[in-house]
């Protein structure tokens, strides 16, 4: 993952380096074609426009800029090109499809265990509705007491079945502080 983020960081100082070559070159052309005079290049096609004189360089300033101008593109190419040599090898195409079936697997797993989880709490809601509407129903506070009572026992023997792998994960109860509750050994009592 840290490789991974570093190639990015390549990548982004690579696309940086490129933003910043076209812009010379941008800045180059308009340089060039701004400040310049018009010059005849064939005896047979006059000149018939001028420029004013502050709106273009003298001849050496002129060519002093251009010497400028392309030691920056070709130092800035440079650096691309540097940054480019600097990325990895691409890898092969049976390792690309490996770890694209490798991630696939891993995906169709979490969702796997996503879906159940919904599920497992949608039971749970739907006992827990059933034994509301039925606690509306009660008159006596022993009844309701009892059916409080073994609507947390069945949560709790359900959530420990399906989490609780007795054989590798059991948890010591003097060990960090944690504490293993069983439904077994969970007993709601009413303070009368």
């Amino acid at each position: 993952m840290l490789q991974e983020l570093s190639h990015m960081d390549r990548i982004t100082q690579l696309q940086d380096e490129i933003q910043q070559l076209l812009m010379i070159m941008s800045t180059s052309i308009a340089y060039l074609t701004n400040r310049t005079n018009f010059i005849q290049v064939s005896p047979e096609i006059p000149i018939t426009k001028q420029r004013n004189p502050e709106k273009y360089d003298t001849p050496d300033a002129f060519e002093a800029n251009k010497k400028e101008l392309v030691t920056d593109l070709i130092r800035k190419a440079k650096q691309v090109e540097y940054l480019i040599n600097s990325l990895p090898e691409p890898e092969p195409e049976e390792i690309q499809a490996q770890r694209l079936q490798q991630l696939e697997d891993e995906m169709q797993l979490a969702n796997t265990e996503y879906i159940q989880a919904v599920n497992r709490l949608s039971e749970f809601y739907q006992v827990f509705v059933e034994q509301w509407n039925s606690l509306h129903l009660c008159n006596s506070i022993e009844a309701l007491h009892e059916q409080v009572t073994e609507l947390l026992r069945s949560m709790l023997t359900e959530v420990n079945e399906g989490l609780v792998d007795d054989t590798n994960d059991s948890i010591d109860a003097g060990k960090e502080g944690n504490m293993m509750v069983n439904s077994r050994d969970w007993d709601v009592s009413m303070a009368s």
